[in-house]
């Protein structure tokens, strides 16, 4: 009977002279091979702004995430921005007596979007704003446009998108981040930028977003989840992923400068796919259903959650984001500076 010794022994001669774990022996090694990096560079920072002053009302479904009064935003943003992060994306709580179907307040020169923007600018100047354009935190119905016979209609959208639009830029907003998925609401938005003067305010495209069940917590923190149906006639289908390179192929075409999928952890494949086809900045949201899920899990005790966190944002930097937009940011940021 062969012994385990002369079994082996000719595969240790023909393959043991490589051994990859000696790449892997010491931290210094690892750090050193490391092909994938997160940094605080790499992170924007979703906020939540209400009406009022002095609050900060902490949201039940993304613990350790609140909605700020603008007082407090500011000192949180400060806070972020000392701590390294560059860019900030803004989204509104609109008190209810201030929705419609059409959107009239997302254009509203001294609405709360545009006062913020314009507070944000003369305080912290040196942060990026990014702010959201989409109908549904202003929609008596929770949809991304214009309702009309349980329809959503999409040029009529589009025009109110753009006056948005307009109006953040004039408040000084470095980007706008169309996240409705209207057709042509890009090309729309540029154009009517241009056209105005605003050439170097940007347009961070919701290019591939999903019809994801992982967005609840986002909607409860804005109420403003869909009033009936769903949001399937305009947000992709899951199940797609080819059709993520015509959403973004449009959107380049039509002015985007940067472009986004939304969810991220369930869609690294499409991430890889947008890096591999454009040379334009790939930005990642790390939604409200993903940082959920890691908060309840790390309540319970079952996981690890900074090592948990930083495993799953360094996944979505392999995958090929540029950016990542995470409620985690502050979190990765304390970590980084500890």
């Amino acid at each position: 009977m062969m012994s385990l010794a002369s079994s082996t022994s000719g595969v240790e001669n023909s393959v043991n002279i490589h051994r990859p774990r000696r790449l892997r022996r010491t931290a210094a090694l690892r750090r050193l091979v490391q092909e994938t990096r997160l940094t605080v560079d790499d992170l924007i920072y979703p906020l939540f702004v209400m009406e009022g002053e002095a609050q900060k009302q902490e949201i039940p479904s993304m613990p350790g995430c609140y909605r700020y009064t603008l007082d407090l935003l500011l000192a949180e943003i400060a806070d972020a921005y000392n701590l390294g992060i560059n860019a900030i994306a803004l989204f509104p709580l609109i008190p209810s007596e201030k929705k419609d179907n059409f959107g009239v307040e997302s254009y509203n020169r001294d609405g709360m979007v545009q006062r913020t923007i314009r507070a944000i600018k003369k305080e912290i100047p040196e942060i990026a704003v990014i702010s959201d354009v989409a109908l549904d935190p202003y929609s008596v119905y929770g949809h991304d446009g214009i309702v009309q016979d349980g329809q959503i209609l999409n040029d009529e959208t589009v025009e109110v998108l753009v006056k948005m639009a307009l109006s953040q830029a004039e408040a000084g907003v470095d980007f706008v981040a169309p996240s409705d998925m209207m057709d042509g609401r890009v090309g729309a938005i540029r154009k009517a930028l241009d056209t105005q003067g605003y050439i170097n305010v940007g347009i961070l495209a919701y290019s591939a977003k999903y019809a994801s069940a992982y967005y609840g917590p986002f909607r409860d923190a804005l109420e403003s989840a869909p009033q009936f149906g769903d949001k399937k006639t305009y947000q992709m289908d899951y199940a797609n992923a080819a059709e993520a390179i015509k959403e973004v192929h449009l959107d380049i075409v039509e002015g985007a400068d940067m472009v986004m999928v939304k969810p991220a952890l369930a869609y690294l494949d499409i991430i890889r796919r947008l890096r591999e086809y454009t040379h334009l900045p790939v930005v990642a949201y790390n939604v409200s259903g993903e940082y959920a899920m890691i908060k309840a899990a790390a309540q319970q005790g079952w996981i690890d959650e900074k090592k948990v966190i930083w495993e799953t944002l360094t996944s979505m930097k392999r995958a090929g984001a540029d950016a990542i937009v995470t409620y985690f940011a502050k979190e990765v940021a304390l970590m980084l500076h500890s």
